[in-house]
């Protein structure tokens, strides 16, 4: 794609809009180089990730990326040997903890929200290096405004406790001097200053020797002489020394902290790589928002379906939504009418949104938009006259309709503005004709704009080729800048003449010179903006009520889930309660045994198994639900679902069962013992009994002929021996449960166990067929039965 292209569609404007969402300048970076892809399965990542970073933003309303430095430099400068200074390992600290953030952050999310799925943004989270030693390292050493702490070294500490110990002595003797009776006559001023690293006081010219000691600066004028006095200069000598101990640790610190980086380069390269990824995904969803995108459909048939689109660059208030299709029915969208009314926007409109597309953004546009990949676009739009080449409009517009017909292949998206324009229009007209025969002919996907009449019929009989025009307002004289697909575009003189007052007699005269079957045209192209309006309100109305049934339809939802819960709430809440009654009817029982025992104890007649009897009568009483519970009970259970082999029970028999299948609406095949019958929901209450322990190592969901026996047989994971035997024991137990098919599921393995079964299976007497599992039922993994 070359950069004119871009450039003509504005796709340098739209990055800069994007870059506007961005945290760091790696993620600038990330969007300076976007460039459209041209590999269908790239894109489709692309895409996913711009949709997982939404899908964060929905959930969390913002991704953490604060604190993310381009620290590129200063890895390769600590590789290289170079020390680092205070600052870049502040940079380089606040980049590992950013990344150290996301990190958590990502993980807590996926923790807390089931329903989350971001797969990519979970890779790229995986990829960060947490480097905890190294960021502690920098964090006792380095402070968070760029300092070496004195906490670094105990050598540091020290010096820093030396210089603080001169320095106040310096203090103390030169504010000595500040206070004495001379220093109003002598000094220029009471203050302590420093000149060459040195402390010390200004002395007006006249008293230099009054305090002895070194001149160190003078004042501009000459009249103050800035001088260290003779009584601080051993405590100033003593505090540079200590300053050059302190410069010198400092600098030992640095270059071990700087060597500690470059063994953690690698790690430190990978992880700015991962973050620039992050804060360009981010961008994109947060710029998704903004537009109020939505993720495209991607396609490989270069099929391109952009429905209430609009242009990203233009105000979202005052944009007009146009509905764009290509590669569908027809190939080729020829846009016809005036020159003004939005075509040309219609047609960048196209291009802006595949270029998008194809760099992983999401479209401004409504739901079940389309896009696909095309390894070219091509674009002749504006006026791209030369005035260096001194070549006219429409030499300009040929050379570059030359260069496209060089490369046009059937993975072209080609976009013609004024096709043929600048010349004589019926030479114009016939070599627009011709170029789109060409593009058409090599299978691209083209959209051209023309005022010419000819194309309108070329576009009607042109088999793959669609006429469309922007709907004009005659009584407001401008353009409505909707696009009317199938409706060839028209001039409107007549009807703006009158509008604006010309002559009636005028008008009359010129529609006179006109032909018959170009009157016609004009009638039957207002008649169809007439039936297209119609045709797209009635849609609207259609849209708009499908829209309201399927909110209605989400908020019974919504509100039949909220109610089943709850029900089961009051049925939870109701069996707690008779719960506790009985554990306290059990404490105080053994608070009156407790008694009876003492009195026994005491000499009364209270036998020993007649408190055994009355504590195991009390440990064996079931929580009884009051009769009001139990209507709740039943109406919490009543809206239930239950699935095939669910443990049941059915108080009509006062007997427990398991469902076999689902008869049809609220009606569930059950197995009662050896009889099956036909019962509804409102008979069937959930049962909470545990399934049966495993014993060894069988698998099998058979536990025994006075267990109930389950619809199929699992044999995953036992021994060839063991399997055969309880293939048998099933397959009995199966007949007299009543079953007529079954499953065996043995798995894929080494094939051993599956041909063990088949064998077994093809000779037994109850067994009248066999066959492999579809795709919904487990494959070749599991054999379905047929019994006699």
């Amino acid at each position: 794609m070359q950069e004119d292209m871009l450039r003509t569609l504005e796709y340098h404007k739209m990055k800069n809009q994007l870059m506007e969402h961005v945290a760091s300048d790696l993620g600038k970076e990330k969007i300076h180089n976007l460039f459209p892809h041209m590999e269908l399965t790239v894109v489709q990542v692309a895409q996913e990730e711009t949709a997982e970073g939404e899908q964060v933003l929905r959930f969390r309303g913002h991704i953490p990326l604060g604190g993310v430095h381009d620290i590129r430099a200063e890895i390769k400068r600590a590789q290289l040997g170079s020390v680092l200074d205070p600052q870049d390992f502040t940079n380089i600290n606040d980049t590992i903890r950013a990344g150290n953030q996301l990190k958590a952050f990502i993980e807590q999310l996926l923790e807390e929200e089931e329903e989350v799925s971001i797969p990519h943004l979970q890779a790229y989270a995986f990829e960060l290096f947490p480097l905890k030693n190294l960021e502690t390292t920098i964090r006792r050493t380095i402070s968070e405004d760029g300092h070496v702490l004195d906490s670094a070294s105990d050598s540091l500490r020290t010096a820093r406790q030396q210089i603080r110990t001169f320095e106040a002595t310096i203090r103390s003797k030169l504010e000595q001097i500040l206070r004495s009776r001379d220093a109003e006559t002598k000094l220029s001023d009471r203050v302590v200053t420093i000149r060459n690293e040195r402390y010390v006081i200004p002395v007006k010219q006249a008293y230099r020797n009054a305090f002895g000691g070194i001149v160190h600066d003078q004042s501009s004028s000459g009249q103050t002489l800035f001088i260290e006095p003779q009584s601080v200069v051993t405590a100033n000598n003593q505090r540079r020394e200590a300053k050059m101990k302190e410069k010198q640790e400092i600098e030992r610190i640095l270059r071990m902290l700087t060597e500690e980086v470059a063994m953690e380069g690698e790690h430190l390269s990978s992880n700015t790589a991962t973050l620039a990824q992050l804060d360009f995904i981010s961008a994109k969803a947060l710029y998704a928002q903004k537009i109020r995108g939505v993720q495209p459909q991607l396609n490989d048939r270069r099929y391109v379906y952009f429905p209430k689109s609009r242009h990203p660059l233009l105000n979202a208030d005052d944009v007009v939504p146009i509905d764009l299709e290509i590669g569908g029915d027809y190939h080729s969208l020829v846009i016809t009418g005036p020159n003004t009314g939005g075509k040309t926007v219609a047609l960048k409109t196209v291009g802006l949104f595949t270029l998008m597309a194809q760099s992983g953004l999401f479209l401004p546009a409504a739901e079940k938009t389309e896009a696909t990949v095309f390894t070219n676009i091509f674009a002749d739009i504006g006026d791209e006259q030369s005035i260096e080449q001194s070549l006219s409009t429409f030499s300009s517009h040929m050379t570059n309709i030359v260069s496209i017909l060089q490369d046009v292949d059937d993975q072209s998206l080609v976009l013609f503005d004024e096709l043929g324009a600048g010349t004589d229009p019926a030479e114009g007209a016939a070599l627009a004709v011709s170029i789109l025969d060409e593009v058409h002919d090599r299978d691209a996907r083209t959209v051209a704009t023309t005022h010419y009449t000819e194309l309108k019929g070329y576009a009607y009989n042109r088999s793959g080729v669609m006429n469309a025009s922007v709907e004009f307002d005659v009584d407001t004289l401008s353009p409505t800048y909707r696009l009317l697909t199938g409706v060839p575009g028209r001039s409107n003189a007549f009807a703006i003449s009158r509008r604006l007052g010309l002559s009636e007699n005028i008008i009359e005269a010129a529609e006179s010179e006109m032909a018959a079957d170009t009157k016609q045209a004009e009638q039957m192209i207002t008649s169809l903006e007439a039936r297209y309006q119609q045709a797209e309100q009635a849609q609207e109305e259609a849209d708009e009520t499908r829209r309201q049934a399927e909110e209605l339809h989400r908020e019974l939802d919504r509100a039949f889930t909220d109610l089943q819960k709850q029900k089961q709430a009051i049925y939870e809440e109701a069996e707690a309660k008779a719960k506790a009654e009985v554990e306290k009817a059990k404490e105080e029982a053994e608070i009156i045994i407790a008694d009876l025992r003492r009195l026994q104890q005491e000499g009364h007649a209270v036998k020993e198994h007649e408190l055994i009897d009355a504590r195991k009568g009390l440990e064996e009483t079931p929580p009884q639900l009051t009769k009001k519970q139990q209507q709740v009970k039943r109406k919490a259970q009543k809206a239930a679902s239950y699935e095939p082999g669910e443990e049941v029970f059915v108080p009509r028999f006062n007997q427990s069962g398991h469902i076999v299948e689902t008869s049809g609406k609220d009606e569930y095949s059950v197995q009662l013992g050896i009889m099956k019958m036909t019962l509804k929901a409102d008979d069937l209450e959930k049962t909470s009994q545990p399934k049966p322990e495993k014993t060894g190592k069988s698998v099998t969901r058979v536990s025994g002929r006075s267990s109930h026996v389950k619809p199929e047989l699992d044999l995953r994971g036992e021994r060839y021996e063991n399997a055969m035997t309880e293939v048998e024991k099933y397959l009995d137990e199966a007949v007299l449960a009543g079953y007529g098919r079954v499953h065996i599921i043995h798995g894929k393995g080494t094939g051993a166990l599956r041909k063990g079964v088949k064998e077994l299976l093809a000779k037994h007497p109850s067994v009248k067929n066999t066959r492999d599992g579809g795709m919904n039922e487990g494959g070749i993994g599991n054999t379905v039965v047929e019994l006699k």
